[in-house]
């Protein structure tokens, strides 16, 4: 079946868009394979730019498979080689991520003569983390995504738990500018109650990290079988909230820390929200101007003078 479903290689896509495609239908199909086939696809998921420019062989051998097994993967999504195959993740990472190198080594100079290694550590991850953010594919997503934001009628805003703190950021600051975003809270069992007036023409954004919620999960079934499109910020391409999304922005959050990080979700929203009103209707800068003169008004804000 996944044959089916799999365009052409050869469709006239850019590069960012096949290997959104190819990521996908590996993601809808990973709960089916094999467990070799498993072992592939989560590789080939998290690891593009190794699966674009090493050999068949070490990338099996990363992947813990044979080289065949790889081969087999392409096939199984339409490919005639595995050389083709690696082409669509070659030109989709070419431009690679934004080099903050400099900025991690200068941290570590900064921090050399102390023994907090751990705040050292979170100060790497942070960088390497938002670095992996800002590749010429996520550009093009982002702006796709931020082109849906602004057709949609509602969007629905879906994150509990750890995540919580990435939806609500997204719900409050992007209500300034688009009214039409409501924040999802499914407190005392009312999820269902407050996800009853979404449908077509509708939008969700919904975060998950490992471990993953299952009202996140129950919030994207309610609302997939409403018609509601889908975009998901999550960890992995492996991950169960994948399955069905309309756009998959899975996020590095690494950290020495005892849960997973953040912020690269949160500079995310910063990036979606910013080209909404970058390149939406002149209402929006409108409505900020709005919000802001009322708070003012309101008291809302301790003047510094």
């Amino acid at each position: 079946m996944l044959e089916q479903e799999t365009p052409s290689p050869e469709a006239p896509l850019d590069g960012a868009a096949r290997l959104d495609a190819v990521n996908q239908q590996l993601a809808e199909a990973y709960p089916e394979l094999s467990p070799q086939l498993k072992l592939a696809a989560g590789y080939v998921l998290e690891h593009p730019v190794e699966i674009a420019f090493q050999s068949i062989r070490k990338s099996a051998a990363a992947a813990e498979v044979t080289a065949s097994t790889l081969m087999r993967l392409a096939k199984r999504l339409g490919f005639e080689s595995y050389e083709q195959f690696r082409e669509v993740f070659q030109s989709a990472v070419q431009a690679g991520p934004v080099e903050l190198s400099g900025r991690a080594s200068h941290l570590r100079s900064l921090a050399s003569q102390t023994d907090d290694q751990v705040f050292l550590d979170v100060g790497d991850a942070a960088f390497d983390n938002i670095g992996r953010l800002f590749t010429a594919d996520n550009q093009s997503r982002v702006r796709e995504a931020a082109r849906r934001l602004l057709a949609a009628e509602k969007i629905a805003v879906v994150g509990f738990r750890d995540t919580f703190a990435c939806a609500y950021h997204f719900a409050y600051v992007g209500r300034i500018a688009m009214p039409n975003i409501q924040l999802i809270r499914g407190l005392e069992g009312g999820l269902l109650t407050e996800l009853a007036p979404f449908g077509e023409g509708d939008l969700v954004v919904a975060f998950g990290f490992e471990p993953y919620c299952a009202e996140t999960m129950r919030a994207l079934e309610i609302t997939r079988a409403a018609g509601v499109s889908a975009i998901v910020v999550t960890d992995t391409m492996r991950s169960p909230l994948v399955p069905g999304a309309t756009i998959t922005f899975p996020v590095a959050n690494a950290t020495p820390h005892f849960f997973p990080s953040i912020l690269s979700a949160i500079t995310l929203i910063e990036g979606l929200l910013a080209e909404c009103v970058a390149f939406g209707p002149d209402d929006l800068v409108d409505n900020v101007a709005r919000f802001e003169s009322r708070m003012r008004q309101m008291g809302a804000y301790v003047e510094n003078s």
